[in-house]
Protein backbone atom coordinates (compact mmCIF):
# COMPACT_ATOMS: atom_id res chain seq x y z
CA UNK A 1 0.00 0.00 0.00
CA UNK A 2 1.73 3.02 -1.28
CA UNK A 3 1.67 6.42 0.61
CA UNK A 4 -0.91 9.13 -1.05
CA UNK A 5 1.62 11.64 -0.06
CA UNK A 6 4.72 9.79 -1.73
CA UNK A 7 3.06 9.71 -4.97
CA UNK A 8 1.67 13.29 -4.69
CA UNK A 9 5.17 14.81 -3.97
CA UNK A 10 6.77 12.30 -7.15
CA UNK A 11 3.86 13.66 -9.27
CA UNK A 12 4.99 17.33 -8.27
CA UNK A 13 8.55 16.76 -8.70
CA UNK A 14 7.32 16.19 -12.48
CA UNK A 15 5.45 19.40 -12.63
CA UNK A 16 8.36 21.67 -10.60
CA UNK A 17 10.84 19.88 -13.15
CA UNK A 18 8.13 20.68 -16.37
CA UNK A 19 7.74 24.92 -15.14
CA UNK A 20 11.16 24.69 -14.06
CA UNK A 21 10.86 25.66 -10.50
CA UNK A 22 14.19 24.72 -9.30
CA UNK A 23 13.68 25.65 -5.78
CA UNK A 24 10.86 23.90 -5.30
CA UNK A 25 12.38 20.71 -7.65
CA UNK A 26 15.56 20.44 -5.21
CA UNK A 27 13.13 20.13 -1.74
CA UNK A 28 11.03 17.78 -3.34
CA UNK A 29 13.63 15.75 -4.07
CA UNK A 30 14.89 15.85 -0.75
CA UNK A 31 11.67 14.60 0.44
CA UNK A 32 11.47 12.04 -2.16
CA UNK A 33 15.61 11.01 -1.14
CA UNK A 34 14.81 10.33 2.69
CA UNK A 35 11.53 8.68 2.06
CA UNK A 36 13.27 6.29 -1.15
CA UNK A 37 16.24 5.63 1.67
CA UNK A 38 14.70 4.91 4.59
CA UNK A 39 12.14 2.28 1.93
CA UNK A 40 15.79 0.75 0.81
CA UNK A 41 17.21 0.93 4.28
CA UNK A 42 14.16 -1.12 5.89
CA UNK A 43 13.04 -3.12 2.67
CA UNK A 44 9.93 -2.15 3.05
CA UNK A 45 7.41 -0.04 1.61
CA UNK A 46 6.60 3.19 3.62
CA UNK A 47 2.88 3.81 4.68
CA UNK A 48 1.34 7.12 5.10
CA UNK A 49 1.82 7.01 8.59
CA UNK A 50 5.58 6.38 7.71
CA UNK A 51 5.58 9.02 4.92
CA UNK A 52 4.41 11.87 7.79
CA UNK A 53 7.14 10.70 10.26
CA UNK A 54 10.07 11.42 7.98
CA UNK A 55 8.24 14.61 6.59
CA UNK A 56 7.74 15.81 10.14
CA UNK A 57 11.64 14.61 10.88
CA UNK A 58 12.85 16.95 7.94
CA UNK A 59 10.69 20.09 9.36
CA UNK A 60 12.44 19.47 12.62
CA UNK A 61 15.89 19.78 11.32
CA UNK A 62 14.85 22.65 9.39
CA UNK A 63 13.38 24.58 12.39
CA UNK A 64 16.80 23.55 14.02
CA UNK A 65 19.15 24.37 11.59
CA UNK A 66 17.18 27.83 11.38
CA UNK A 67 17.93 28.59 14.99
CA UNK A 68 21.57 28.02 14.46
CA UNK A 69 21.68 30.02 11.94
CA UNK A 70 19.92 32.97 12.88
CA UNK A 71 22.48 32.70 16.20
CA UNK A 72 25.54 32.20 13.65
CA UNK A 73 23.97 35.57 11.27
CA UNK A 74 23.46 33.82 8.55
CA UNK A 75 19.87 35.09 6.95
CA UNK A 76 21.08 33.66 3.38
CA UNK A 77 20.67 29.83 5.05
CA UNK A 78 17.62 31.26 7.34
CA UNK A 79 15.84 32.05 4.33
CA UNK A 80 16.68 28.79 2.47
CA UNK A 81 15.59 26.42 5.30
CA UNK A 82 12.16 28.55 5.57
CA UNK A 83 11.54 28.29 1.84
CA UNK A 84 12.24 24.47 2.07
CA UNK A 85 9.82 24.49 5.22
CA UNK A 86 7.00 25.71 3.31
CA UNK A 87 7.17 23.29 1.16
CA UNK A 88 7.24 20.54 3.21
CA UNK A 89 4.58 21.90 5.34
CA UNK A 90 2.13 21.66 2.10
CA UNK A 91 2.93 17.86 2.42
CA UNK A 92 1.75 17.32 6.10
CA UNK A 93 -1.65 17.08 7.41
CA UNK A 94 -3.01 20.28 8.61
CA UNK A 95 -1.92 21.16 12.73
CA UNK A 96 -4.16 20.81 15.46
CA UNK A 97 -4.87 23.91 17.39
CA UNK A 98 -4.07 24.10 21.79
CA UNK A 99 -7.85 22.88 21.74
CA UNK A 100 -7.57 19.85 19.68
CA UNK A 101 -4.30 19.42 21.02
CA UNK A 102 -5.69 19.15 24.62
CA UNK A 103 -8.71 16.98 23.74
CA UNK A 104 -6.48 14.32 22.33
CA UNK A 105 -4.33 14.32 25.59
CA UNK A 106 -7.18 14.35 27.89
CA UNK A 107 -8.85 11.42 26.05
CA UNK A 108 -5.48 9.20 25.85
CA UNK A 109 -5.15 9.72 29.60
CA UNK A 110 -8.64 8.89 30.69
CA UNK A 111 -8.00 6.36 27.94
CA UNK A 112 -4.87 4.97 29.83
CA UNK A 113 -5.86 5.95 33.09
CA UNK A 114 -3.17 7.96 33.39
CA UNK A 115 -2.57 9.33 36.88
CA UNK A 116 1.37 10.70 37.14
CA UNK A 117 4.29 10.74 35.02
CA UNK A 118 5.17 7.71 35.46
CA UNK A 119 2.28 6.51 32.98
CA UNK A 120 3.30 9.20 30.52
CA UNK A 121 5.04 6.29 28.47
CA UNK A 122 1.32 4.91 27.83
CA UNK A 123 0.08 8.37 27.67
CA UNK A 124 2.83 9.09 24.98
CA UNK A 125 2.15 5.96 23.06
CA UNK A 126 -1.20 6.76 21.94
CA UNK A 127 -0.42 10.29 21.18
CA UNK A 128 2.48 10.12 18.70
CA UNK A 129 0.73 7.97 15.64
CA UNK A 130 -2.07 10.28 16.11
CA UNK A 131 -0.27 13.08 16.41
CA UNK A 132 3.09 13.47 14.19
CA UNK A 133 3.01 15.57 11.80
CA UNK A 134 0.22 18.02 13.16
CA UNK A 135 1.61 18.57 16.60
CA UNK A 136 5.04 19.11 17.83
CA UNK A 137 5.16 16.31 19.72
CA UNK A 138 7.74 18.00 22.20
CA UNK A 139 5.25 20.71 23.03
CA UNK A 140 2.91 17.97 23.10
CA UNK A 141 5.25 15.69 25.68
CA UNK A 142 5.78 19.26 28.09
CA UNK A 143 1.51 19.22 28.01
CA UNK A 144 1.60 15.61 29.02
CA UNK A 145 3.77 16.02 31.89
CA UNK A 146 1.75 18.69 33.21
CA UNK A 147 -1.42 17.09 32.89
CA UNK A 148 0.06 14.40 34.77
CA UNK A 149 1.63 16.74 37.21
CA UNK A 150 4.94 16.70 37.20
Amino acid sequence: MSSPTRQRVLDDIKVAMKAGDKPRLATLRLVSAAIKQREVDERIELDEAATVAILDKLMKQRRESVAQYQQAGRDDLVAQEESEMAIITDYLPAGLDDAEIDKAIDDAVSSTGASSVKDMGGVMAILKPALTGRADLGDVSRRVKARLGA
